[in-house]
């Protein structure tokens, strides 16, 4: 009979170790200013300041993000690893194991400003944005596991997933009216806009990450558990990368991991292709300009916050599968105006404008909550897989998808632009520019949420299917082998994707951790 991988192994408490409180989640919600903030500035903005206000052309700007996302293959699946193993030494015992990082990161998360500077090279450009993909990458995933660690039950993790999609949209709605006011006070030509707004952030940055580390914890670990890691043999540099990769990839064979990531990127490749392609949209399709630009993406995010309070109440209450195909109807929708609209002649000035901005703003909102409130619930399904707790593999690879989503869809549209016949600091674009501006926005979007739409069909994990996992958890972890009752094999059988028999580390799945 073969033994039990992880039978003698000593339980992880499954019970928060605080009370989770009002100012808790707003802590918590406070550090996606950090996280949907950059994002939104960088995914709006960024494309259109390089090929503007440095110099760069759309080949070279999109370079940037491609070297980017080569280095962070390395360094945020390190980061997760890393964060999974500092338990065991004495500053994971001291400052906490996931903690410690968001703590070293604060003071170096002003690298934010740097990339803002005009008129410097592409060298410039490429090893600012590369610094601060690494900060990013250092403080955000050791944070995505904080949810898993303060909390347990469903409704208390999505509510942790909503605090932080709500105040991550609050902090959108700063990326693009911040502009606004700083080209009405600056000049609709000033490069300066793009440095100061790039300073403010980076002080409620800093501001976010030192509430997050005030008012967050982390799970106790089990006794003994530190002492049975050091026992373990150290692997040399080579052996352990191979190992760490080995865990990281190990997560795509969880069946609702692998869901949630095609749901995930449905969704967030979709916002990542219309943001980068809408500013040019606004300014070279339909004559506007950045201020308009500003405006209508400002107005864009106010929706989505109104959106999130919406989807917490349906993501709770129904399948978050049906909530999301909901919010991809509703985005794609508004995507087909802008395009009729284009298409019909209207200009930015039109106040017909607003209707597919709010049709695109309640599916965005949507968009953006859904996969986060369900991502808080991977990790007990790898759990019932591996018999163990790795919050930080799973936030490893999600901040890499994350990056290498947006900048997948940034050079997507980049080299869209190029091949167009696009010119970087003209004041008008060709015919054919045009052409693939808005055949990159109208196409791109909507294919990556037909994608999305797609596999949510079948995404299973909701309230119910939730609480019996975490029951069948607790009948493994008894020492039970076979199911409590036939309905619940079926439920984690579908969430796991492994037979009922292979799982609690009876499975190669454990093996890739070793």
């Amino acid at each position: 009979m073969a033994t039990d991988p992880i039978a003698a192994a000593p339980a992880n408490p499954i019970a928060p170790t605080r009370p989770v409180r009002w100012y808790t989640l707003l802590a918590y919600g406070s550090n996606d200013v950090l996280g949907a903030g950059s994002m939104a500035v960088i995914s709006t903005w960024i494309l259109f300041f390089y090929t503007t206000f440095c110099g760069l052309s759309a080949l070279q700007a999109t370079a940037i993000f491609g070297i980017a996302r080569v280095l962070d293959a390395f360094t945020s699946p390190l980061i997760g690893h890393l964060s999974d193993s500092l338990g065991r030494s004495w500053l994971g015992r001291k400052f906490g194991r996931r903690r410690f990082f968001i703590l070293a990161a604060i003071p170096l998360l002003p690298s934010f400003a740097i990339m803002w500077v005009a008129g410097q090279g592409f060298w410039y450009y490429l090893v600012t944005y590369v610094l601060f993909e690494m900060v990013y990458a250092m403080e955000i995933i050791p944070y995505e596991t904080l949810a898993s660690e303060m909390a347990t039950d469903y409704k208390t993790k999505a509510k942790f997933a909503g605090a932080r999609i709500l105040l991550g949209q609050l902090s959108a709605i700063g990326a693009a009216f911040l502009p606004k006011a700083l080209i009405q006070y600056l000049g609709e030509g000033s490069p300066d806009t793009y440095l100061y707004m790039g300073i403010i952030f980076s002080g409620l940055f800093m501001g976010a990450a030192g509430l997050l580390y005030a008012f967050s914890w982390e799970r106790q670990r089990p006794p003994g558990l530190d002492a049975e890691e050091d026992a373990r043999a150290k692997p040399t540099l080579g052996a352990a990368f191979k190992a760490l990769y080995r865990n990281l990839f190990s997560t795509l064979r969880i069946r609702a991991f692998r869901l949630h990531l095609g749901m995930y990127l449905g969704g967030y490749i979709s916002q990542d292709i219309y943001n980068a392609a809408f500013t040019y949209f606004v300014i070279f399709a339909l004559a506007g300009s950045a201020a308009i630009v500003a405006n209508l993406v400002g107005v864009t995010y106010i929706v989505q916050f109104v959106a999130v309070i919406l989807a917490i109440n349906f993501a709770l209450k129904l399948s978050p599968a049906a909530a999301y195909r909901m919010a991809a109807i509703s985005f794609g929708i508004g995507v087909i105006l802008f395009l009729a609209m284009y298409a019909a002649g209207y200009t930015a000035t039109a106040m017909l404008f607003w209707v597919p901005v709010l049709f695109a703003g309640l599916g965005r909102g949507a968009l953006n909550y859904i996969p986060w409130a369900t991502y808080n619930y991977m990790a007990d399904v790898d759990e019932i897989v591996t018999g163990r707790r790795r919050e930080g593999a799973f936030a490893g690879v999600m901040t890499f998808v994350r990056k290498m989503s947006q900048a997948a869809a940034i050079i997507l549209v980049g080299q869209v632009m190029q091949a167009s016949g696009f010119v970087s600091g003209a004041k008008t674009q060709s015919a054919g520019a045009l052409v693939g501006i808005v055949g990159v926005m109208g196409a791109g979007t909507i294919a990556m949420l037909l994608f999305g739409m797609f596999v949510s069909t079948r995404f299973r994990l909701d309230p119910r299917t939730h609480a019996i996992l975490l029951e069948e958890i607790e009948h493994l972890r008894s020492g039970s082998r076979t199911p409590s009752d036939p309905e619940h094999a079926a439920v984690v059988e579908d969430l796991s994707g492994w037979s009922y028999d292979r799982l609690w580390g009876n499975n190669p799945v454990v093996e890739a951790q070793k």
